[in-house]
C-alpha cells in the first residue's frame, strides 16, 4: 500500500440482519454488517480518515458481500484473508422499546485469525492501530494476534488505541483482565465504559479509573458514563462532555462509533475537547436510525449537528 493510512482496526465482521419490529413477529430484515472494531473503522472513515481493516472472512456468498460492501465504502481491505470458516450472523430487533439480539458466531472465520495473517508492513503504513477486548475473546490465536500487532506498533512509533469492551462478550472477570494485561504496556489511548471498569478494576468511579490507567502509563484515557457523560484525560488535563438527552431509536454500535469518530478527529489535529464533541454528536445522530453501520452519519452532517448543539 503506497498511500499512508490513518487508522487500521483489527476485528470480526458479522452479517447484521435488523428490523424495527420484534424478532418474533418480523417477516422482513435489512441486511448490513457489523462488529465492534468494524463499526469504529466505518465511523472513522465517514469522518474523513483513510482506514484499513484486518480480519478473516468466510469464503461464501456472505463473504463476497462483505468484501464488495467494504470496497464501495472505501475501506481498505487489501490484506483481509479468506478462509473456509463461516461468517457470523446476528439479528437486531425491538420489542417493547428494548433491543433484542440473537447471535450466531461460533467457529467463525474471524476466530481463526492468527499472527501469520498479519502483514506487519501493512501496520507500518498507518498512524494508529485499534483493537478491542472483544476481538481478543474470539480465540487464543486472535488474542496473540492483537498482542503482537500492538507490540510491533509500539516498537515502530505507531499509536495504539484499545477498548476492553468486556461487557460485549460472556467472560469471567479473570479472562477480561488477562486480555487487558497482555497489551496494557503497549496502549497509548484507551476507551472504557464505567461498567467495564467495574469488571476490570472493581470500580465505576471515573476519577479512580483515570488514576489507575494513568498510573500504568496510558497517555490518553476516555471514560464513558451514562450519567456523567464522557471524560477525557490527557497530560494531566481533563475535560468533560456532559450527556445530551435526545430521541433514541437504536443504540447498536454507538460506543464503538464514538471511538472511530474521536480517533479520526484527533488524528486530524483537533484537540481532545473538539474531538470529543464531534464524536458525541456523531453518536446522537446515529441513535436516530436502526443498525450499527448504516446509521453512522457522514462528516458534513456531524459537523453541522455539532455546531447546532455545541455552538
Amino acid at each position: 500500500m503506497e498511500e499512508k493510512l490513518d487508522i487500521i482496526t483489527i476485528g470480526e465482521s458479522l452479517i447484521e440482519l435488523s428490523t424495527s419490529a420484534s424478532l418474533k413477529t418480523s417477516e422482513c430484515f435489512n441486511k448490513n454488517y457489523g462488529g465492534d472494531a468494524l463499526v469504529s473503522a466505518i465511523a472513522a472513515l465517514r469522518s474523513g480518515s483513510k482506514v484499513g481493516y484486518i480480519t478473516k472472512v468466510g469464503n461464501d456468498t456472505f463473504g463476497e458481500y462483505l468484501i464488495s460492501a467494504w470496497q464501495k465504502e472505501g475501506l481498505d481491505a487489501s490484506t483481509v484473508k479468506l478462509s473456509k470458516g463461516q461468517n457470523g450472523i446476528y439479528f437486531v430487533g425491538h420489542d417493547n422499546n428494548s433491543r433484542e439480539y440473537q447471535y450466531y458466531r461460533q467457529k467463525t472465520a474471524a476466530s481463526t485469525l492468527c499472527v501469520d495473517d498479519i502483514d506487519f508492513n501493512y501496520i507500518k503504513s498507518s498512524k494508529l492501530i485499534y483493537a478491542t477486548g472483544f476481538v481478543q475473546s474470539l480465540s487464543l490465536s486472535a488474542r496473540e494476534c492483537v498482542q503482537e500487532a500492538f507490540k510491533f506498533a509500539k516498537e515502530n512509533g505507531i499509536i495504539t488505541a484499545y477498548d476492553p469492551n468486556c461487557q460485549k462478550y460472556n467472560t469471567i472477570k479473570d479472562e477480561a483482565l488477562e486480555n487487558f494485561n497482555l497489551i496494557k504496556e503497549y496502549v497509548d489511548i484507551i476507551f472504557i465504559e464505567t461498567k467495564d471498569g467495574e469488571q476490570l478494576f472493581d470500580t465505576t468511579s471515573v476519577n479512580m479509573l483515570i488514576t489507575r490507567l494513568s498510573d500504568l502509563g496510558i497517555k490518553m484515557i476516555i471514560v464513558k458514563d451514562k450519567d456523567t457523560g464522557v471524560t477525557i484525560y490527557k497530560n494531566n488535563d481533563t475535560v468533560n462532555i456532559p450527556p445530551i438527552l435526545t430521541e433514541m431509536i437504536d443504540a447498536t454500535g454507538v460506543s464503538n462509533a464514538f471511538n472511530g469518530g474521536f480517533l479520526s478527529r484527533y488524528l486530524n489535529g483537533k484537540d481532545i475537547h473538539s474531538a470529543g464533541k464531534f464524536a458525541n454528536a456523531l453518536c446522537l445522530l446515529q441513535m436516530q436510525s436502526v443498525g450499527a453501520i448504516k446509521s453512522i452519519p457522514y462528516k458534513k452532517d456531524v459537523e453541522e449537528y455539532c455546531e447546532k448543539i455545541y455552538g
